[in-house]
C-alpha cells in the first residue's frame, strides 16, 4: 500500500474500508458494525481535521481490524492490527501508529506486558488533534455502531468485560484521558460549527 502522499486520498479511504470489511464483516459482524459507526463519526470531523480527514477516516474503519480471528496473534488487537497493516499491506506509517495506539492502547499494553513492544514498533502519533479525534470516534460509538457518550461507552466496556479484567482495569485507568480527549474534540467542533 502506498503512503498517503503517493495516492489519491479517496483511494486510500476506499482501500481501508475494503481491508476492514474483508477481515471483519463475515467473521465479526458486530465488530464490523462498530467499525462502520466509528468511521461515520470520523466523517463528522472532516471540517475540524482538514487535510488529516482521510487519515482519520481510514484509521477509524481499521482501528479494530486486529480482532479478526486470523490476525489475533498476541490477543491484543491494537498490536495485531497494526502489525497486519504494516506487514501484509505495507500501510502508511501514520495509519499503523494510529491503529496501534488508538484509545490509549499503551495503558492496556502495559496491563498485558506488551507496552515495550507497542512503543518500540509503533511510537505514538504526535498530532494531538488526530489522536483525540480517533479517541472521540471510537469512544462515542457503541459496539453496534450507534452514537453514545464517552461515559456510557466506558461503563458499557466495564460491564462487558468486568471491572477486574485486563480490559476493565485498563479502561478505568484510561477514562479520565478519554473524557478529556472527547471534550477537546467537542470544543473544537463547536468552534467550527456555523452559528
Amino acid at each position: 500500500m502506498p503512503t498517503l502522499v503517493e495516492i489519491d486520498l479517496e483511494d486510500f479511504v476506499y482501500w481501508a474500508w475494503s481491508v476492514a470489511e474483508s477481515e471483519l464483516a463475515g467473521a465479526l459482524p458486530r465488530r464490523w458494525a462498530h467499525s462502520q459507526g466509528v468511521a461515520a463519526r470520523a466523517e463528522e470531523l472532516a471540517k475540524l481535521l482538514g487535510e488529516q480527514a482521510a487519515l482519520l477516516r481510514s484509521a477509524a474503519v481499521l482501528h479494530d481490524v486486529g480482532y479478526a480471528p486470523r490476525l489475533a496473534v498476541t490477543g491484543f488487537h491494537p498490536l495485531d492490527g497494526a502489525r497486519f497493516l504494516r506487514d501484509e499491506h505495507t500501510a502508511d506509517d501514520q495509519l499503523t501508529r494510529l491503529v496501534a495506539n488508538h484509545s490509549f492502547a499503551l495503558l492496556e499494553a502495559e496491563e498485558r506486558g506488551l507496552r515495550e513492544a507497542l512503543e518500540d514498533e509503533f511510537p505514538l502519533v504526535e498530532d494531538q488533534l488526530l489522536v483525540d479525534a480517533l479517541v472521540y470516534c471510537d469512544m462515542t460509538t457503541t459496539p453496534g455502531g450507534k452514537q453514545t457518550t464517552a461515559g456510557e461507552r466506558v461503563a458499557e466496556i466495564v460491564g462487558r468485560y468486568g471491572a477486574d479484567s485486563i480490559v476493565g482495569r485498563f479502561i478505568r485507568r484510561a477514562e479520565p484521558k478519554i473524557i478529556a480527549a472527547v471534550g477537546r474534540i467537542e470544543k473544537g467542533l463547536a468552534a467550527v460549527q456555523p452559528r
